[in-house]
């Protein structure tokens, strides 16, 4: 299986799967600024052409885009892993995890405060509305370790959307404790903690090109 990632991406819940699972895959990067491939400078867009990670081409050859779909078909993959769920309720709220952390979270919440040249207004507009969001994330998470009763694919969708925190100040995680421990306790784990380390270290580089590029 190929795996088309950027770093610190919404791409790095499969690479936290996959680590988590014992799972393999071949990892290729995404440019996000120019779309190409790093290791041959092939256009990316050739390969999803709305010219988004995560995307992965199964071993019959098999592209799929959006990271609820590529989850689920790494967690079934991987069903002895234990990283997706059961057949029933349980996969149909892994299912409510997933769209809730890919509607409510990354697009609604977190992509507009990321993004540079977002106006203050319409952030200040994704504040008041999708803070409580959080809100209700907090609640949820009071007492409990995972988002189902054990580490799933959601976990690592939900950690790598959080992890985008750090370059979001505006957000007061102090109002979201169970938010809080729920993060550094992710962290700690250690699939997430070499997944982070990982792609960390090739932000750095993808940083540091793009500014020997202007």
């Amino acid at each position: 299986m190929d795996l088309y990632f950027s770093p610190l991406a919404c791409s790095m819940a499969t690479r936290i799967a996959l680590y988590e699972a014992g799972g393999q895959a071949n990892f290729i990067e995404v440019d996000p600024k120019t779309k190409k491939v790093l290791k041959d400078d092939s256009d990316f867009l050739a390969v999803n052409p709305l010219g988004y990670v995560p995307v992965i081409r199964t071993d019959d050859g098999v592209v799929l885009t959006e990271n609820a779909a590529i989850l689920q078909h790494v967690a079934d993959k991987l069903a002895d892993s234990g990283i997706g769920a059961r057949a029933g309720i349980e996969r149909s709220k892994l299912q409510q995890w997933l769209c809730f952390i890919g509607t409510e979270l990354h697009k609604s919440l977190f992509t507009p405060l990321l993004g540079k040249t977002v106006p203050a207004e319409v952030k200040a507009y994704t504040l008041e509305k999708y803070l409580s969001r959080l809100e209700y994330l907090d609640q949820y998470l009071a007492g409990r370790e995972f988002l189902l009763e054990h580490f799933s694919v959601a976990d690592a969708y939900l950690t790598t959307v959080l992890n985008w925190s750090v370059a979001t100040p505006m957000i007061d995680s102090s109002k979201y404790p169970a938010v809080k421990a729920y993060l550094e306790r992710m962290k700690k784990r250690p699939s997430v903690a070499k997944a982070l380390a990982e792609e960390f270290a090739l932000y750095q580089a993808e940083v540091a090109r793009h500014k020997a590029a202007a």
